[in-house]
């Protein structure tokens, strides 16, 4: 195995990675054929794609595998949900250790341009009315992405906010039992609604969201920082500053790839 592989996959999450591949039956032709492709080697190849951000057939052969057996794999691993369950289980090492601090987290969006024809789009008023996506993500006082959601370029910030709250998992905990809402959830005023926030106040929720008109998003931004430098990180993910995927499955599979290699530097740390 190369050392690009293991660069790209360390032993940490290739470890959690076998734990949430579904088996494959390998069936061999008569007379034997080619070896199966490891999923070691194409996780690797699929990890290479989504931070460079190049297209599958630019895929260089140092991995073994070719670009088209690569992206079959992407997408089988995709409809079965694979990067949202390693996410899930990263996320579940993370609690028990008790690296997860759910005192103060924080909610925030980012727009980007996305393909024409890809569904589950909108003209993104940030960009002169152009088709765009949006990712939608809740992080931890830790800057760690407790849940996302992509959506259309055009819908407003405030409508991803009960999803993002709801698609928290049941995540485990050093002490007592799986935990799935923050301690207290920081917002800026695209997210100043009433309704939101007697929604978080009926859930239990503690909630700080800057007022329109009233104060300025700098006072929270001691607290909102953290979802920031979350937004940043997922920006080293290349292949999420354009989407290129026609299909929303697929690019919500670029986005739980993006927040399955965050979360382990604290594992790999």
């Amino acid at each position: 195995m190369t050392d690009l592989v293991e660069r790209l996959v360390p032993d940490e999450l290739w470890v959690l990675f076998r734990r949430v591949v579904p088996p494959t039956e390998v069936i061999r032709p008569q007379g034997g054929g080619r070896r199966r492709a490891g999923d070691r080697e194409a996780l690797a190849a699929i990890v290479f794609v989504a931070t460079s951000g190049r297209t599958w057939r630019q895929l260089p052969p140092v991995f073994g595998p070719s670009w088209q057996t690569v992206y079959r794999r992407f997408a089988r691993w995709s409809r079965a949900r694979v990067w949202a369950r390693l996410h899930r289980v990263v996320l579940d090492e993370l609690g028990a250790r008790g690296e997860l601090d759910w005192s103060r987290c924080a909610i925030d969006s980012v727009s980007g341009r996305a393909a024409e024809g890809a569904s589950e789009t909108g003209p993104n008023p940030t960009d002169r009315g152009k088709p765009g996506s949006k990712i939608d993500l809740l992080a931890d006082r830790n800057r760690l992405p407790l849940s996302l959601g992509i959506s259309g370029g055009n819908l407003h910030d405030s409508q991803g906010l009960e999803p993002l709250v709801r698609g928290i998992p049941p995540i485990l905990s050093s002490r007592g039992p799986r935990r799935r809402q923050p301690g207290k959830l920081h917002a800026d005023k695209g997210y100043d609604y009433d309704y939101l926030r007697r929604w978080l106040s009926k859930r239990g929720i503690r909630h700080r969201i800057a007022r329109k008109g009233i104060e300025s998003s700098q006072r929270l931004g001691r607290h909102r920082w953290v979802v920031e430098r979350t937004v940043t990180w997922l920006a080293g993910c290349r292949r999420l500053r354009r989407r290129y995927e026609r299909k929303p499955d697929y690019f919500l599979a670029f986005v739980g790839i993006a927040a399955a290699l965050i979360c382990p530097r604290g594992l790999i740390r």
